[in-house]
């Protein structure tokens, strides 16, 4: 970190949102024409599963869920 930034340690405060996500969550930003067809994570999950179910060989990768 530069020198610049002298960040005051002692003033820090716990993420107060940390604890609503779960811990094996990844963030994905989604383009603005993606958002406008999808209007939830659920919705975009349910999607990517059906697309994962459909690969070949997708049985060794499915997950449960």
């Amino acid at each position: 970190m530069r020198a610049e930034y002298r960040l005051d340690y002692a003033k820090a405060r716990e993420n107060r949102f940390a604890g609503r996500v779960p811990r094996n969550a990844v963030a994905v930003v989604l383009d603005p024409d993606v958002t406008r067809v999808f209007a939830s994570s659920d919705s975009v999950n349910a999607l990517l599963r059906s697309v994962i179910r459909a690969m070949p060989g997708s049985k060794a990768r499915r997950k449960a869920g």
